[in-house]
């Protein structure tokens, strides 16, 4: 079979992205929180030069420990955070409860869904009131480039 000429444009090897996610974790100052995996990068530019989005994903597993994840913030670029739960009999259910403030104001997310986060927006804190089941987060930067520009870089 030839090579084929959009080989290029497959991730087939999930990167650790832990160290660009400047407001949480290890480079924020704090362990990672012990119910969630390391973040995965799914697309980005270093891996497709084309790509127009940066694009991570992680695994929250179950706990009813009240966990703080994520610092307030805000980004020069729109972000999509989404939340996919675990369980195909019911895809709606979470099986969670989040919490996610909005320059200031507190969302409960309950349902698997999405968010849009507009360029400037100050978003966060983020965290787990509690997981029951495993769920799955994504975070869409639409930075028109695919790379991911930490606060430090602005």
């Amino acid at each position: 079979m030839a090579p084929s000429q959009y080989e290029h444009l497959f991730v087939r090897d999930l990167v650790d992205c832990r160290d660009d996610m400047t407001n949480e974790a290890e480079p924020a100052g704090r362990p990672l929180p012990a119910n969630l995996s390391r973040p995965w990068a799914i697309m980005r530019a270093d891996d497709v030069p084309e790509a127009k989005a940066y694009i991570t994903m992680s695994w929250v597993h179950p706990t009813q420990e009240e966990t703080f994840w994520v610092h307030e913030h805000e980004h020069e670029y729109d972000e999509v955070l989404a939340f996919t739960g675990s369980n195909p009999e019911d895809p709606h259910d979470l099986g969670a409860e989040v919490y996610l403030d909005i320059e200031g104001e507190r969302h409960l997310i309950t349902t698997s869904g999405s968010v849009y986060i507009p360029a400037g927006t100050k978003h966060c804190p983020l965290g787990f009131n509690r997981v029951d089941r495993p769920f799955r987060f994504l975070a869409v930067a639409v930075s028109g480039d695919g790379h991911y520009r930490p606060e430090s870089e602005r």
